[in-house]
């Protein structure tokens, strides 16, 4: 199970995780086509690291489902939507965020998520930064 130094429930201290597409049943349809036709043009390396043309991979859905820390998933137009205020989030996309009292900062940048292959790779960068 991943152990965490996040704060107690006072700070709600997360991680988002914001894939770079959008949300709804088209887009699903168009980004699994995608992924089946040109897999290497894909823009959104988090989405092809986490889930296959046809569902969550297993170690990453377990990985998630037994995790200590809470984590939120938003398709980029979910989190601009969900988070919109006076200040701009200028992320680039797909990244992961670490999140206290709706500040953002930056956990996994999107360079980062581009160097890795396996959702293997993506747990154990996780489990590197969360402080054990």
């Amino acid at each position: 199970m991943l152990k965490t130094s996040f704060k107690g429930e006072s700070n709600q201290e997360k991680l988002v995780f914001v894939y770079n597409a959008d949300s709804g049943i088209r887009n699903a349809i168009i980004d699994s086509a995608h992924k089946i036709l040109s897999p290497g043009t894909y823009d959104c390396k988090l989405c092809g690291i986490t889930f296959g043309v046809f569902g969550e991979r297993k170690i990453w859905k377990d990985f998630r489902e037994k995790a200590s820390c809470e984590m939120e998933f938003l398709h980029k137009d979910e989190f601009q939507k969900n988070y919109a205020s006076k200040f701009v989030y200028a992320f680039e996309y797909p990244v992961i965020l670490i999140a206290s009292n709706e500040n953002f900062e930056v956990f996994i940048s999107k360079e980062e998520l581009e160097g890795l292959e396996k959702p293997e790779e993506l747990i154990q960068l996780v489990n590197k930064r969360i402080k054990l």
